[in-house]
């Protein structure tokens, strides 16, 4: 069956607004984690493990109807244009992106019963950073829905307030073990739970590159100063 230009251009919509509910859905799983995670309530961690399974489902069908849809043009000769392949190739590179946020979140649920058995004390700046990872996934995930570069750059810029928190809570960790206020067990799971954040944050920002990628064809690289964006070929 042949397959018109029209018809391509409609799958790749679909993958699109596939894709935009995968990102909603780890972002509930991340608002689930981190509600968990303050509660200390360790029924609600566990219900994270299932999140992330149908996270597992979609990612794999994603990737395989992606696949399909490449596979359907090089055997129609279709001619996608550089715009639709470069949609093709967001979808699946966000599409792992996403996939390893969720993963990020499961990390921090499976703590949940070592920090409610610990009775760790949290600096305020954990809720704080906890509330900007749920942010930049949210925002990350917006500008792909609305294929909005100017939105992706502030996710670009966001990174950065997401590693200051995490510097200045790993600062407080050592002054509160210094004058016994805190335990180095306690100290480990706080330090663990930063490094998910900064990790969910570094993955989110690869996000926003990708949604530059598509939509101007630049491709942004991170120097010590700033991020750049790289014009595309002509």
């Amino acid at each position: 069956m042949t397959t018109t230009p029209q018809d391509f251009a409609q799958r790749i919509e679909t993958l699109r607004g596939q894709l935009a509910s995968q990102g909603r859905r780890v972002q509930q799983l991340l608002e689930t984690v981190f509600t968990a995670f303050f509660a200390g309530d360790v029924a609600a961690a566990a219900t994270v493990e299932k999140l992330d399974d149908e996270v597992d489902r979609v990612d794999v069908q994603l990737e395989q109807e992606c696949v399909a849809l490449l596979t359907d043009a090089t055997r129609q000769s279709a001619a996608l244009d550089p715009a639709q392949l470069r949609a093709v190739l967001t979808i699946v590179k966000i599409n792992n992106e996403l996939e390893r946020i969720a993963d990020a979140g499961v990390e921090v649920a499976q703590r949940v019963s070592a920090v409610k058995a610990q009775k760790v004390s949290f600096p305020d700046t954990v809720r704080v950073m906890a509330n900007s990872a749920v942010g930049i996934i949210r925002d990350s995930t917006t500008s792909f829905a609305r294929l909005d570069p100017r939105l992706a750059k502030i996710v670009l810029q966001s990174q950065h307030a997401v590693t200051a928190f995490k510097d200045a809570i790993l600062r407080d960790s050592e002054e509160r073990i210094a004058k016994g206020a805190m335990s180095v067990d306690s100290a480990f799971q706080l330090h663990e739970v930063a490094n998910q954040c900064e990790l969910i944050a570094d993955h989110c920002t690869n996000i926003a590159e990708q949604v530059i990628y598509q939509t101007t064809g630049a491709i942004v690289r991170h120097t010590e100063a700033n991020w750049v964006e790289v014009p595309p070929a002509r």
